[in-house]
């Protein structure tokens, strides 16, 4: 297969589910030099940034930053909330649903996963039936994921609280919001989550290395009820600083908290309503594109029903080998990356060659997914992939009506 070099370059597009585009004023905000860490700006920055993060979350309660990605808020969450032997419940609709739970094992929890596939979303009356047999309340928390990066499925946050409180279950429900943040509507408070984890490495488009986690004041009694928390995973002195360094238990990840000031400002300036609602557009333009492509092709949508897809990210089948060999072609030729099939078939094995992610989360816009889909069409039309026409006509169609 001939390599057109000279069509890749320029710059790039990375089209992952994370890292996410980061726009120039991100980056510019973190080029320059370090700063004082016991005085002065950066000391200044954090409660209003704090504010800024828990607008979006949609809470009036707490939050902890840590230095790490998302694993590292899963753990975090975990340590302050689950004593080694405690029973949780793990409603997983694909790949990290069972990393959070793996997560949970890995710090002594009792782990009960209910794994509902890959390619559905969690069955609310399930979970209910399920909570209604816990007479004894063994089940300390519920981990719900609430967009699961791997599928592209979203959960119903609310629904799942509503089972809680409809078997007057004193379960906590902590969710991971870590793909839907600032991308997919999200009410920590009205849905009545107890716990939050996110990071920033997607919809607040930041460098990867931050992470948050989001708890009320319910969770909060359970944390001080535990026998004990590791000094760094401890939420309490993040949450309630009376030192500046209490917020990062140690030294301050400096310039990401420039990055991160720099990306709250342009996500409230936009208005957090007209961010879902971009998300949402320009979500259902690449799946009108991915409907017509695969009428006449081997094509399809990962998540059947359009309502439980997530405007951040969509996973798509595509007989193998054709997904890997689309993925290199874009990247090879045109300068485009796509994301890689995660945890839809065993790694390595001739089936994992069959799957793609798109990315559509954070600094995102019109052009940019029309140029993403466009380069997809090459790719097909260079390997010989079957398809359906009039996919960029689709698209342009849902961004040209928004």
């Amino acid at each position: 297969m001939p390599k057109l070099s000279n069509l890749s370059q320029g710059r790039g597009y990375l089209a992952i589910p994370g890292p996410s585009v980061m726009p120039e004023a991100v980056l510019n905000a973190m080029h320059r030099p370090a700063p004082n860490i016991y005085a002065g700006e950066i000391v200044d920055m954090m409660p209003p940034l704090m504010e800024d993060l828990r607008r979006i979350a949609g809470t009036q309660h707490h939050v902890a930053m840590y230095i790490g990605n998302g694993h590292a808020a899963w753990e975090a969450s975990l340590s302050n909330v689950v004593a080694p032997g405690d029973k949780v419940l793990v409603p997983a609709t694909g790949r990290f649903g069972h990393g959070w739970g793996d997560a949970a094992t890995g710090i002594g929890a009792d782990v009960e996963v209910m794994d509902f596939g890959l390619q559905s979303t969690m069955d609310i009356d399930q979970i209910a039936d399920r909570l209604e047999a816990d007479t004894n309340h063994e089940i300390k928390a519920v981990l719900a994921v609430h967009v699961d990066t791997s599928t592209s499925v979203v959960n119903d946050i609310a629904g799942l609280r509503a089972a809680l409180d409809a078997a007057d279950h004193p379960a906590l429900l902590m969710v991971d919001c870590i793909a839907s943040f600032a991308c997919d509507r999200f009410e920590m408070d009205n849905w009545g989550a107890d716990v939050m984890v996110t990071a920033c490495q997607k919809g607040l488009m930041v460098p990867p290395g931050v992470s948050f986690v989001f708890f009320n004041d319910r969770a909060a009694a359970v944390r001080d009820a535990m026998p004990r928390v590791s000094r760094f995973w401890d939420w309490t002195p993040r949450a309630n600083p009376e030192e500046f360094y209490q917020y990062h238990c140690g030294t301050a990840p400096t310039h990401h908290i420039y990055g991160l000031r720099a990306a709250l400002d342009m996500i409230h300036d936009e208005g957090l309503e007209a961010v879902w609602q971009r998300h949402e557009t320009l979500a259902r333009a690449v799946w009108a594109a991915c409907d017509a492509w695969g009428a006449e092709g081997d094509l399809s949508l990962n998540i059947a029903d359009p309502a439980l897809r997530s405007h951040a990210v969509t996973a798509l089948r595509l007989k193998a080998p054709h997904a890997t060999e689309l993925r290199d072609w874009v990247e090879g030729n045109i300068g485009l990356t796509l994301g890689i099939g995660l945890g839809m078939a065993p790694k390595g094995s001739p089936e994992s060659h069959g799957f793609f992610r798109l990315g559509h989360m954070g600094h995102v816009n019109g052009q940019m997914i029309m140029g993403m889909l466009g380069g997809i069409e090459a790719g097909m039309s260079a390997l010989g992939i079957k398809r359906g026409s009039g996919a960029l006509e689709a698209a342009a169609k849902v961004i040209g009506g928004a």
